[in-house]
Parts: C-alpha cells; structure tokens; sequence
C-alpha cells in the first residue's frame, strides 16, 4: 500500500506501516487518514492526508506539536492533562466545531487507552494557529507549539477540515 500511494521517498515506511497496524488493532476504517509524523522536525511538512481509495498523497503540510514535548522535535509526549505534550496513537477525527479561541476546529477522540484515551477531556483538537507556516519558521528556526494540539496553519485549516472529519489521525512520535 505504502509504494502503491506514492509514498516512496516522500515519507517514513515505519510511520506509515504503523499507523495501517493500528487501524487493523483498533478494526477501524477510513477512507482518509492523516499520518502526523512527529519523529520529524516541526521545519518540516510532516503531516500527510493520503486518500486510501484513491491510492494518493492529497496534502502534505507543517503541524505543531506541543510546547512541552521539545522544540525543534518532539521528544516527549504525554496523555496527562496539564502536561502541554503531544499524544501519540490513533485518533478518531470528530465533527467540526467553533473552538473560543482558535476558531474552526475537529475534534479528536483518542482511541489509544492510557496513550491518547484522555484527548477529550484535556480538549485536544485540530485548529489553525499564526505560529505554524513558513514565516514563523523563518523568524524562529522552527514551528511555534501548541498547548498538545495537533495545529496546522490558518490556510490549510479549511481543507483539513473537508478531508479529515470522520476520518482517522495516527501520530507517530517516538
């Protein structure tokens, strides 16, 4: 599946080979999925929306990970409120909803027990930010971080949007 998207040389084999191990752990299905690769540098496009019908990469973009999970990467991830880290896992991407303070949002259900399992209560969405785009890591040599939440820039958040929700996020972190 993975050389038959066009994956290739685009991104890791063992992200994505571990985000198709957890959908069949979890009897999950999507048409969509989002492989966040967090191993990766924040300077990096390291989130990736593949159309699993369709057999292709559809976007490629930057996505932060959380203030308290590094800075350049993240090196460390947490499923403790407070903790500001990134959770890794499998996510069941939600409905859209109007976030007070970012906006349009999707919210996420961590699938993922002791890992992920407390994304609700501890809010984690995906939502937009000014501090992810090319002009922040320009001035800082890397994305800005979120509060955990899996941020995307402001432009690309409407077509997240259309592509993910009832689809699946699978986080790849270390």
């Amino acid at each position: 599946m993975f050389a038959d998207c066009g994956l290739v040389g685009v991104m890791d084999e063992d992200a994505f080979r571990k985000a198709f191990q957890s959908i069949s752990a979890h009897n999950s299905k999507a048409n969509i999925i989002a492989v966040a690769d967090m191993t990766r540098p924040s300077t990096e496009k390291r989130l990736y929306i593949i159309d699993l019908d369709a057999r292709k990469l559809i976007m490629r973009t930057w996505v932060a990970h959380g203030k308290n999970s590094g800075d350049l990467y993240c090196t460390s991830v947490s499923n403790t409120s407070g903790s500001l880290q990134t959770s890794k896992g499998l996510y069941r991407v939600g409905t859209k909803i109007i976030s007070p303070k970012h906006g349009d949002a999707l919210l996420l259900h961590g699938l993922d027990a002791g890992v992920n399992s407390a994304a609700e209560s501890r809010e984690i969405i995906i939502h937009a930010a000014d501090y992810v785009g090319a002009g922040f890591i320009a001035a800082h040599g890397r994305l800005g971080r979120s509060f955990g939440c899996p941020a995307v820039a402001p432009e690309v958040m409407p077509k997240v949007i259309s592509l993910l929700e009832g689809q699946l996020l699978y986080v790849f972190a270390k």
